[in-house]
């Protein structure tokens, strides 16, 4: 039965001022790559929890979780203050539906994030299944500055082991970057630029597209598939755009 269990920090890994990771040591069941948990500090009689997804492929021996500190925020700036050794609680169920297993199949992946919500991506890309499934796999990370543009080295890890078969596109709104796409990922989808910096077009026979971000930009995203002939994934009508609000 599902229930909170204490967990110890590990690591802690700061990316910029204000994003920020967690590993943790936590007894918890077993989860999917995509799925999230809960997070909480008690304070007196309080418990302030937030939903957090695991970055971690579910074979890792620590929980890992990317986050973005708010400086007004109610639990963010607590958890960012957690070192090594320092304990915390954690929902000992995984839970969510932007897993592998919900897509029909399909062959090229995008997997299409802003800011931290590229962690489940990140997740599904170790575990390793999603090479296993689908012959092209296409990771696009959209954020403000270039310095978000965090997990440098898995996403280059993963170019060098799967040469030609993943792509990796960042896009950065806010100032210009190196390698990376100016504006915003609807946009891009919407003038044909993202399809081309890839080399491959969104289309209903084999494409499978999952969005992972604020709320905006996963609406906007999935109107600029429709127009292009995408369909929603539903599990009683299997198509090709599978979404999750990242707040």
């Amino acid at each position: 039965m599902a229930a909170w269990v204490e967990g110890r920090v590990l690591e802690r890994i700061e990316w910029t001022s204000t994003l920020f990771s967690l590993r943790i040591a936590a007894d918890l069941a077993p989860y999917k790559a995509g799925q999230f948990t809960k997070l909480a500090l008690q304070r007196g009689e309080q418990r302030i929890q937030r939903a957090y997804s695991f970055v971690n492929p579910p074979s890792a021996p620590y929980h890992e979780f990317y986050l973005v500190e708010i400086p007004d925020g109610e639990l963010t700036p607590s958890l960012g203050a957690l070192q090594p050794g320092d304990s915390l609680l954690v929902y000992s169920q995984g839970t969510g539906f932007l897993t592998l297993d919900e897509l029909p199949a399909g062959r090229d992946l995008w997997l299409l994030s802003t800011g931290t919500a590229i962690g489940p991506f990140l997740a599904m890309l170790a575990d390793g299944e999603a090479f296993e499934r689908f012959e092209n796999l296409v990771l696009v990370h959209g954020v403000r500055k270039g310095e978000e543009l965090t997990y440098q080295a898995l996403i280059t890890s993963l170019i060098e082991q799967y040469d030609g078969r993943f792509r990796y596109v960042p896009f950065v709104s806010r100032e210009e970057w190196p390698d990376a796409i100016s504006g915003r990922i609807p946009a891009a989808i919407g003038d044909g630029r993202l399809q081309a910096r890839v080399g491959l077009e969104f289309a209903a026979e084999h494409s499978q597209v999952m969005i992972c971000g604020n709320p905006a930009m996963v609406k906007e995203t999935q109107q600029a598939l429709l127009a292009l002939g995408l369909a929603k994934n539903l599990r009683r009508a299997p198509g090709n755009i599978s979404a999750e609000n990242y707040w």
